[in-house]
């Protein structure tokens, strides 16, 4: 999906400053506005240098401007990327917090707070590693780049999958700023904004804001239930920047942000899906839970940033990226999804069969994550260009689990607690070579090592585990070089065609929640290699984009995650080897002077290849589809064959935006569409844990006057209501969870 204030669809001089007006009043932009009619060059750093999208020899997309602001209108989390990029999916078992990604099918559904990822988050060029950093908000963004397959040479650790990168706007020389606020159902109040004050020639400030609310809107029936109303969030941001130039050869910028949230946990509902069905019961009520247990969740972020550019001439420049990040949170939920429990007899349990009550929560009490990078980088015009680098990265963190006795009052009967510290190290370097005017190569390598000590303790045994077991420890170290080659063919002055091999590298895993089971579970490293091939157009003199990408891979040892069954316990484990390949398209088109259109769609075919792999099931109720085998007693379902959890094969986006020049300003109507075919929750396939296929449609209809600096709009997300089970609980009985039903409202927008 592209930036749509990358063209100029106005018909009209006075209309089209008006649109470039309000574009600018978001964030600067990174290149020179296009001649009216044309769409505008999109620039990247996906290769760490600032350069056209179609000349980087890989599958990117890149968002920005009002498509941003337009998708975040009803106050949504950056779930709302999910389905709008080819190939990218997002879910959350947590709500607001702890997203997790999923890119070409690569993903990890893990739910425990140390979970690693195959999708690396980069905010302002640092890495966000834990989980619930993650979730920072979406606002005042230059860009996201989303960089498909293995980026193993730049970006380095845990990105086998690809990366997903934000950009957020830069302080610039000019004073300027917006502030934008909205209100919609449910009570939703959301306000951003963002003020750009240059302190002298050398110094300028940016300050930006978001705060996003909504009340409560789901109801507890349970007249019991000591949490009331649930689903509501007053989830708050912001960020400082200051940009030092003294000089031409010197540049400077500190970053400083925090967030702030709290609100509901996820909200589970027991035995909403119809058995042998992925149907929601007859009469499901979106607005409507029966609980007993205690929801909240809070959560709290702070971190800062410092990156220097020094130009020490002679054709170099050197580069440090230091970051630090601290996160706390806890959440609390009604893992049942229901009340009661079936051996307290018939009436005292509900919805459905309830067979144990179960409420739990984690917490993130201390966390602390400091990152250094230093990078020397040829800055000529040659036909050599190279950098080099060393990374560091080290995280240590404490995890609190808890278990409750919903039936007993909500009291507390279980508490383990897990301990961490991982440290890594990387040297990386990277060459691109033009070879002639048409031909250009790109290479790179990372050396990485990457060790962890992990130990963990239950310190009140629950009823289910009332062993006390003692500590359990464990340790990994693993290396590993990596890295990516590739070729850039320029068929004309506006297509390039290009190919790619690379490889990447995830770390030993190591998971034990002690509330569960008694062991710790290590996974040992993954390694995937890609090859891809594409090509990336302007067509119509520069009146339509296109790129096109086809791809396969092998992922060797890949790590997944085992969670829930009948124990609920998470259990890391290795699959001898997964496959994926598939396609992938971009394109925007001007059809008018005031009529842009753009479509973005994915086919991912995965499949998990280990003839012995095998799972535990749901705790009961489901249809399991796989074969089973009977091993140590316990019935597993076999998993070889299987596509990967959360891999939708299909992702189809598509965007209409139509400009009609008004008197004294201009209407701009606005149409988009999301949609991914079915998913599998987990890694054995159920009748009843495989969501359907989900299709979200958003309008806007926006009156922008004042030469731009200012606008009304009305904006509607998830237009049709269209309500899925997006995710699941499979220890207990058909708990599900949906996702967000419809959102309406009007909004402001100012700039100055």
């Amino acid at each position: 999906m592209p930036a749509f204030r990358t063209f100029r669809p106005v018909p009209h001089a006075l209309a089209a400053a008006a649109l470039a007006l309000l574009s600018a009043g978001t964030q600067a932009q990174t290149a020179p506005p296009a001649p009216a009619g044309q769409l505008q060059t999109i620039t990247v750093t996906a290769e760490r240098r600032l350069e056209n999208i179609r000349d980087v020899p890989s599958s990117i997309t890149a968002i920005q401007g009002e498509m941003l602001e337009v998708l975040n209108s009803g106050g949504q989390d950056i779930r709302l990327l999910a389905a709008r990029v080819p190939s990218l999916n997002i879910e959350s078992s947590f709500g607001r917090a702890f997203p997790r990604f999923y890119i070409r099918g690569i993903g990890n559904t893990d739910f425990d707070l140390n979970a690693s990822q195959p999708v690396s988050l980069v905010y302002d060029d640092v890495v966000q590693e834990n989980p619930i950093l993650k979730g920072f908000p979406i606002f005042d963004m230059e860009r996201i780049e989303v960089l498909r397959g293995p980026q193993g040479t730049l970006f380095g650790r845990n990105s086998p999958a690809g990366v997903v990168k934000f950009e957020s706007a830069k302080p610039t020389s000019r004073f300027e700023g917006y502030a934008l606020a909205s209100v919609g159902n449910e009570n939703a109040l959301n306000l951003e904004g963002a003020v750009n004050v240059p302190l002298s020639s050398t110094l300028a400030l940016r300050v930006a804001m978001q705060s996003q609310n909504r009340d409560d809107w789901v109801e507890n029936g349970n007249p019991r239930g000591p949490t009331r109303q649930l689903e509501g969030y007053n989830d708050n941001a912001m960020r400082l920047q200051l940009l030092w130039n003294p000089s031409k050869e010197l540049s400077v910028l500190a970053n400083v942000h925090a967030r702030e949230l709290d609100g509901s946990a996820r909200v589970f509902r027991a035995n909403i899906i119809q058995p042998g069905t992925n149907n929601l019961v007859p009469g499901f009520d979106e607005k409507r839970v029966f609980q007993d247990g205690i929801n909240s969740q809070d959560v709290s972020t702070m971190g800062g940033s410092l990156r220097v550019r020094w130009d020490l001439g002679n054709g170099m420049a050197l580069n440090s990226i230091t970051g630090y990040e601290t996160v706390e949170s806890f959440s609390r939920g009604d893992i049942d999804g229901g009340f009661g429990a079936g051996f307290l007899g018939a009436g005292n349990f509900g919805p459905g069969f309830i067979p144990f009550d179960a409420e739990s929560a984690d917490g993130l009490p201390h966390h602390k994550q400091f990152t250094q990078e230093f990078r020397l980088e040829s800055t000529g015009k040659g036909a050599l260009q190279w950098l080099a680098g060393v990374y560091y990265f080290d995280e240590q963190l404490k995890i609190d689990s808890f278990n409750f006795s919903s039936i007993g009052g909500n009291s507390q009967n279980g508490y383990a607690t897990q301990d961490q510290d991982n440290k890594a190290y990387a040297i990386f370097g990277s060459v691109n070579l033009e070879v002639s005017p048409q031909l250009k190569l790109r290479g790179g390598l990372r050396y990485t090592k990457d060790d962890k000590d992990f130990f963990a303790d239950r310190l009140q045994a629950p009823p289910f585990s009332p062993t006390f077991i003692g500590r359990r420890t464990a340790s990994t170290s693993a290396t590993n070089t990596s890295g990516d080659f590739s070729a850039t063919y320029a068929l004309d002055k506006d297509t390039n065609v290009y190919a790619r091999v690379a490889t990447g590298f995830r770390a030993p895993s190591i998971q034990g929640r002690l509330l569960f089971g008694d062991a710790l579970s290590v996974a040992k490293s993954e390694k995937v290699t890609s090859y891809e091939a594409g090509v990336k157009a302007d067509l119509f003199n520069k009146r339509a984009r296109a790129a096109f990408s086809v791809f396969s891979y092998t992922l060797k040892d890949q790590q997944l995650t085992a969670v829930g069954g009948a124990a609920n316990f998470n259990q890391l484990i290795n699959a001898a080897k997964s496959t994926g390949q598939g396609f992938e398209v971009d394109l925007q088109a001007l059809l008018a002077d005031n009529l842009m259109v753009t479509l973005g769609g994915s086919y991912n075919k995965t499949k998990i290849r280990d003839g012995a792999l095998a799972v535990a099931p749901c705790g009961g109720g489901c249809t399991v589809l796989d074969p089973t085998v009977v091993r140590g007693g316990t019935t597993l379902a076999l998993i070889d064959g299987n596509s990967l959890p959360q891999a939708p094969e299909t992702t189809v986006n598509a965007t209409a935006r139509y400009t009609m020049p008004l008197a004294g300003g201009d209407l701009v109507l606005l149409a988009d569409v999301a949609y991914r075919s079915k998913i599998n929750f987990f890694l054995y396939e159920s009748a009843e844990f495989t969501g359907k296929a989900l299709t979200e449609v958003g309008v806007r209809a926006a009156y922008s006057f004042g030469n731009g600096k200012y606008e009304s709009a009305f904006f509607v997300r998830n237009l049709t209501n269209q309500i899925r089970v997006v995710g699941g609980i499979d220890f207990n009985n058909l708990t599900g969870f949906i996702n967000e039903p419809r959102t309406f409202g009007v909004s402001f927008k100012a700039n100055f």
